[in-house]
């Protein structure tokens, strides 16, 4: 992802861009451009660690750190929720949308791509039907988990709000639970074939060959400069709808996975374009999977501990969309086998969906 890394200079642009008063539409371009390399170098950085820890170790690192860089963003947005209350519910729906967006994005454009890409230069190829089988049962069964609380919210909130916060904790402990589950049922059985473990494939595969030293140092350097670029980025946020009209579930949908997922999904795309079509599948719905059932919960608990709680209560656009992607998405690998023309289909469907919430009103 080397070549990536000329745009960092765009993270020199935001800085200068911010502290000078610049407009903030090239804010929000600058510094979220600034984002992408360095998500790809935590990436990096992870699967450097990865590769000197060993299997387990390193499907651990892999599993936690996978979103490292959209988690900060989401947290930045929560934070700027308190300092500038005005805003607070849209940048808790703009948590809500990347969240959304991220799973969308990972089973339908990174998914899609990767099967269209792959289906053109290799014709048809095979997978684990009962591997993409235990993956889309666990996608099912995430997104159901963020789907409960939206659909009885309405009724319990008639009688109190709280009851809708505590519902969205109990959810989110449950979810967690189950993720950490997961993770000690890959460290317990190293010959299970859970989505850490083709996270921990891909860390070799694509590991630079760096001491822990120097890992560390970028995977801390990489994290601040996220850091920074985050707050520059969400700071712009209500600026750039005002300005250019994009509402906040548009960025979050469709703009925020894409800026912090990058590096994560050309991995995906360019392992389905060496005929890995099981390990691209496992990537991309790994994601998906950290992200209901790790990231999202995550962050119901970091709220409230930041006292701008965030629940797990989605709208009927989003609900519909992470309903329809995740079925779709089931129904195309558990054949074992995708083609160029499913690849297309998906992609499709993300084509829709981003045209959907690009019309919606700010």
């Amino acid at each position: 992802m080397n070549y990536l890394n000329f745009l960092l200079l765009f993270g020199l642009i935001a800085i200068v861009a911010g502290l000078l008063g610049w407009s903030p539409v090239v804010v929000f371009v600058t510094s979220g451009l600034a984002v992408i390399p360095l998500a790809g170098l935590i990436g990096e950085a992870t699967e450097a660690l990865a590769a000197h820890t060993g299997p387990r170790l390193g499907g651990l690192l892999n599993a936690t750190l996978g979103n490292a860089a959209e988690l900060i963003i989401t947290i930045f947005a929560i934070r700027e929720g308190l300092v500038n209350p005005a805003i607070r519910q849209e940048l808790l729906e703009l948590v809500r949308a990347s969240l959304t967006g991220s799973v969308l994005g990972n089973i339908l454009l990174v998914l899609g791509l990767s099967i269209l890409l792959g289906g053109l230069k290799h014709g048809t190829q095979r997978f684990s039907r009962s591997h993409a089988g235990i993956n889309a049962t666990m996608l099912m069964l995430a997104v159901a988990a963020l789907v409960i609380p939206s659909l009885f919210s309405h009724t319990i909130e008639v009688e109190s709000h709280e009851a809708v916060e505590y519902l969205s904790l109990g959810v989110a402990g449950v979810m967690i639970g189950l993720y950490i589950l997961a993770l000690v049922f890959q460290l317990r059985d190293p010959g299970a074939h859970t989505y850490e473990d083709a996270e921990f494939v891909t860390a070799r595969l694509e590991a630079p060959p760096w001491s822990v030293r120097r890992a560390l140092v970028v995977l801390v350097l990489s994290t601040a400069g996220i850091a920074w670029m985050s707050e520059l980025l969400v700071g712009s946020v209500e600026h750039v709808v005002t300005q250019i009209g994009l509402s906040e579930f548009f960025l979050g949908i469709i703009i925020i996975p894409i800026i912090g997922n990058v590096a994560e999904h050309l991995v995906a795309v360019q392992v389905a374009l060496k005929n890995q079509m099981e390990l691209s599948l496992a990537i991309s719905v790994g994601s998906s999977l950290q992200i209901a059932l790790f990231v999202a919960p995550l962050l119901v608990f970091i709220s409230l501990l930041m006292g701008n709680p965030l629940t797990l209560v989605f709208n009927q656009f989003e609900l519909i969309a992470l309903m329809a992607a995740v079925l779709i998405g089931g129904l195309v690998s558990l054949d074992g086998e995708s083609n160029w023309l499913e690849g297309t289909m998906l992609l499709a469907i993300y084509v829709i969906i981003g045209l959907a919430f690009f019309w919606l009103p700010t």
